[in-house]
């Protein structure tokens, strides 16, 4: 709602036509909007008029609208999105407080720089646009049905130098250097991203010191292994804990595949009382044989003792 009394009120400021600028929505589209720019005086562009269409999107004004001229210039491609700092390329750079006015003077204000490759931009020679500038003049809109002839007032004596053309000068200076120094911050914080990752990547260095530690003392590094091992379990443990996506049938199953696979320290804990028993055990067989092996010696003895009295 807030938009809708956004762009009426600026359809009633714009719905005179001024020597230099005009744009009203279309009747059954409201975030559709056309408009005529005069180029600008003392260029490659003077004589021209240019038409275009501005689209709007549903968040206006809080986001910046589409640009796309219709009329051949050399400047902007025809019929595409062109990419202006307040366009909607770029949205970082747009102001809520910027109108559809500020974007008409901004138009006429970009036509004259150069446009270093950017979406939509076209770099004619000068002869090519001041052709296309006069050519201008007889171009008529099919989906409005503006003609360049009367979709702005005439000029009249010492308006090449207008406030207009002042106005749209000073604002297409701001908002490049608006842009400028966005590309600056963005520039600025890459190097502190790179070394950011450079930091992280000198990190493993300590690790390779540690590591040849290990080789000087095994003893330090038997250590260091047992301290690592039990924090990662102690890691592992709360992992185990923390999950509550399972059901109670598969928290029991696995309750029971933990019972049933006990961790190595576990087995040998479990491993080493039976160890011990059959230690035990052999003893106490090699006990008995050996008595058992005495008392035979011994009865052996003892008959042939008494094999020697009887004789």
């Amino acid at each position: 709602l807030s938009t809708v009394k956004r762009l009426m009120k600026e359809a009633a400021e714009l719905k005179d036509p001024t020597d230099h600028y005009h744009a009203q929505p279309l009747e059954d589209n409201l975030f559709e909007w056309h408009f005529t720019v005069r180029g600008p005086p003392d260029s490659d562009f003077d004589g021209g008029i240019y038409h275009g269409r501005i689209v709007l999107p549903p968040e206006y004004p809080m986001k910046p609208p589409s640009i796309i001229l219709l009329t051949a210039n050399g400047r902007f491609e025809v019929g595409k999105k062109i990419c202006l700092s307040i366009s909607g390329h770029h949205p970082e750079t747009w102001q809520p407080s910027w109108s559809i006015r500020t974007a008409l003077l901004a138009i006429i204000g970009f036509m004259p720089t150069k446009g270093e490759g950017a979406i939509g931009s076209l770099d004619y020679t000068p002869e090519e646009r001041r052709a296309l500038a006069k050519k201008s003049q007889d171009f008529c809109c099919e989906m409005c049905g503006t003609s360049m002839k009367t979709a702005l007032l005439p000029l009249t004596s010492g308006s090449g130098s207008s406030q207009a053309d002042k106005e749209a000068k000073e604002l297409a200076r701001q908002i490049s250097f608006k842009a400028e120094v966005n590309s600056s911050r963005k520039s600025d914080a890459e190097p502190s991203n790179s070394s950011g990752s450079n930091h992280s990547a000198t990190l493993p260095e300590p690790q390779q010191d540690g590591a040849a530690r290990a080789f000087q003392d095994p003893a330090s590094a038997m250590s260091e292994t047992q301290n690592s091992s039990a924090a990662s379990s102690q890691e592992r443990a709360p992992s185990v804990s923390t999950n509550t996506s399972l059901s109670p049938r598969q928290r029991r199953a696995q309750q029971q595949s933990q019972r049933r696979a006990p961790s190595s320290t576990d087995f040998n804990r479990v491993q080493q009382p039976r160890v011990n028993a059959n230690h035990t055990g052999s003893t106490v067989l090699i006990v008995l044989l050996t008595f058992a092996l005495a008392a035979l010696i011994f009865r052996r003895i003892c008959l042939a003792n008494e094999y020697i009295f009887e004789l």
